[in-house]
């Protein structure tokens, strides 16, 4: 695919550096799961590899043609789009994560969940 879309071999491979740190950013994010099926959250790793691409975008300012350079923006506009939002996309999960437990806790050990009362002696 990349290779149909790029006029060289070196486009073609900058490319597959660029969507390297691509994916590296959106596992750091939780956009994409490990091969165990988790999601991470390392912003701080996310920060680093869009600040590498900010980098290379301005190392190679008037020497990428018009494809590269439309795709290097999109890439680190996008990931700067959704490092903004993945604390609260982390919070949601945490959320989700803990509720889970929760509901896992009372069908393991119901002595110790919520319950009800109901009793036949009438007041």
């Amino acid at each position: 695919m990349a290779g149909e879309f790029f006029d060289d071999e070196s486009s073609t491979e900058m490319f597959q550096l660029i969507h390297m740190m691509q994916r590296s950013a959106m596992m750091n994010m939780g956009l994409l799961q490990d091969a165990e099926g988790r999601a991470h959250y390392n912003l701080g790793e996310t920060k680093a590899a869009i600040d590498t691409l900010s980098m290379l975008k301005e190392k190679t300012r008037g020497n990428l043609t018009s494809k590269e350079s439309t795709m290097l923006n999109g890439v680190i506009s996008e990931l700067q789009l959704q490092f903004v939002k993945a604390p609260s996309r982390q919070r949601a999960l945490e959320d989700q994560v803990a509720e889970s437990e929760a509901v896992r806790e009372t069908f393991t050990n119901p002595q110790n969940g919520p319950a009800e009362i109901i009793t036949d002696e009438e007041e």
